[in-house]
């Protein structure tokens, strides 16, 4: 909530005509709402909730999970087969610029399909770091592998991305629609990375510097 008021400070000197705009609103009356009647708009909500973002987080995970599995390992090789694949060599393009901040490939990785929807995010990242055991039990290995990939000031810094990154392609299609043109929502997206860079990286050295290494 204090980001989100001093973003929308900075963006309010940026504007040309700063002054305030009079807004006149007829409020309706409130009321409590039934149990029935709030269990009855939740299981909506969760149901639109579901068909808008469900079959997005089954998409972007098969083509995932084919860019992370092809082309397989060479003979010889010593690592997770997926550090050899498509999805392994985009990771390590994007990790040398997302280093200073604490990113991993695999987290580099996960950023890119995160740009539909924030809950892809999670998903990829699931995929990721299963398709990254070595054992039959991928499952029982994913919680231990992840523990043991990020300090607790990756976790900060990640945390602290997703807060400002503009992670959802919608969001950016409803400023496009809005403003009728595309120089606002490429402002936007532009001005939210950086920020997102410039905190993440504030965050992940306040935080090595304090011992989350």
């Amino acid at each position: 909530i204090v980001s989100a008021m001093a973003v929308a400070a900075v963006a309010k000197l940026a504007r040309r005509n700063a002054g305030a705009t009079p807004l006149l609103m007829e409020l309706p009356t409130y009321r409590w709402p039934s149990l029935r009647g709030l269990a009855i708009g939740l299981w909506e909500r969760a149901l639109i909730f579901l068909r808008r973002v469900g079959g997005i987080i089954l998409a972007v995970t098969i083509l995932l999970w084919f860019l992370s599995s092809f082309p397989g390992a060479p003979e010889g090789a010593t690592g997770p087969a997926i550090e050899y694949s498509f999805a392994g060599r985009i990771g390590a393009l994007l990790a040398v610029v997302f280093a200073p901040i604490g990113f991993s490939w695999q987290i580099c990785i996960a950023l890119v399909p995160g740009m539909a929807a924030r809950e892809v995010a999670v998903g990829a990242l699931g995929t990721v770091y299963a398709l990254s055991a070595t054992g039959d039990d991928a499952a029982a290995q994913l919680g231990p592998l992840i523990a043991g990939s990020w300090s607790l000031a990756t976790a900060l810094s990640l945390l602290v991305w997703f807060v400002f990154a503009p992670q959802c392609i919608s969001t950016i299609a409803a400023v496009r629609r809005e403003t009728n043109g595309w120089r606002y929502p490429l402002i936007m997206t532009g001005y939210l990375f950086g920020l997102a860079y410039a905190a993440s990286f504030v965050t992940y050295r306040i935080a090595l510097a304090l011992g989350g290494g």
